[in-house]
């Protein structure tokens, strides 16, 4: 069932998810219009920014750069695949730097055809060898495993990859007992780089697709597939999904000190105003006092 009923929260549960939801990081992808639809985001907020083959690094850029000028702190995508060679990276360094850019997240990308970084940690060691101008730096997580991707391997490339980042966020998932379960996994096998919980915001099936549609047809299918859950979740809702029994089953694990998650990362899918509404709404609901 997706809206199960859940045994009330206990105060502290209720507390930290609160305090959690108050100033999320809220994930935007650059495509037109998207600089409109962030207007009604509160005054500051953290947004993400996505990275698209179809797109190109050119656009996330240019959305930071619209972003920032508003007032946004940014948190672009920097993916792997999309940069050409070192060269490109440094020029790709140099103009978040311009822009004030303190943060970025790496990630491999889809891109079909790649320059010289393959993957998030080829990218990273680049970095970290050229010397970035970042003070964080955010890589990806997959409590429920990747498409594409074997487990073991990606296991043991979040390994090779903690030692250069911040932390690290983890990607689509809507099964509080799988994250929780690879969260204890991690942090009883040393690991203690901070989580950034990825939480799907509120959604229709119309928004998903038009925003797929729009990244460009071979994105469409990587999308798609890679969101499979979420897709299905999405239709056996009735048309619209909200993250309240998701939010409520995880706020213990939020709440709990050795999970160490600092922050949620909200994919809005552009739906900024109605995740707005929703958010403030759940606040309330929640008995906190909902920030300007």
């Amino acid at each position: 069932m997706l809206f199960r009923r859940h045994a009330p929260l206990a105060p502290d549960a209720r507390a930290a998810l609160a305090n959690a939801l108050q100033a999320p990081t809220f994930e935007l992808v650059p495509l037109k219009g998207a600089i409109d639809r962030a207007a009604a985001l509160p005054r500051g907020a953290t947004v993400a920014i996505t990275a698209s083959p179809a797109k190109g690094m050119d656009a996330t850029l240019d959305l930071a750069e619209a972003l920032q000028a508003a007032g946004f702190r940014c948190v672009p995508h920097l993916s792997a695949r999309m940069v050409r060679d070192r060269a490109h990276l440094s020029d790709l360094m140099a103009r978040f730097d311009a822009i004030e850019v303190r943060r970025v997240f790496v990630v491999g990308g889809d891109a079909k055809e790649p320059g010289d970084y393959p993957d998030g940690l080829s990218l990273l060691r680049a970095m970290a060898d050229a010397g970035h101008p970042f003070t964080e730096l955010g890589i990806p997580c997959y409590p429920e495993g990747h498409a594409f991707i074997a487990d073991r391997i990606l296991l043991d490339a979040l390994r090779e990859k903690a030692p250069f980042a911040s932390y690290m966020t983890t990607q689509m998932c809507f099964d509080p007992n799988a994250i929780g379960r690879w969260i204890s996994a991690r942090r009883s096998e040393g690991m203690t780089l901070p989580i950034h919980l990825g939480v799907p915001g509120v959604a229709e099936p119309g928004r998903l697709l038009a925003i797929a549609s729009r990244i460009g047809v071979a994105d469409t299918h990587r999308f798609l597939v890679k969101n499979t859950r979420f897709v299905a979740r999405l239709l056996r809702s009735g048309g619209f999904y909200r993250p309240d029994g998701l939010l409520q089953a995880l706020a213990p694990v939020i709440a709990d000190e050795v999970a160490g998650i600092v922050d949620l990362h909200m994919y809005t899918f552009n739906a900024v105003a109605e995740f707005e509404t929703w958010r403030r709404r759940y606040l309330e609901r929640l008995g906190a006092v909902v920030a300007a």
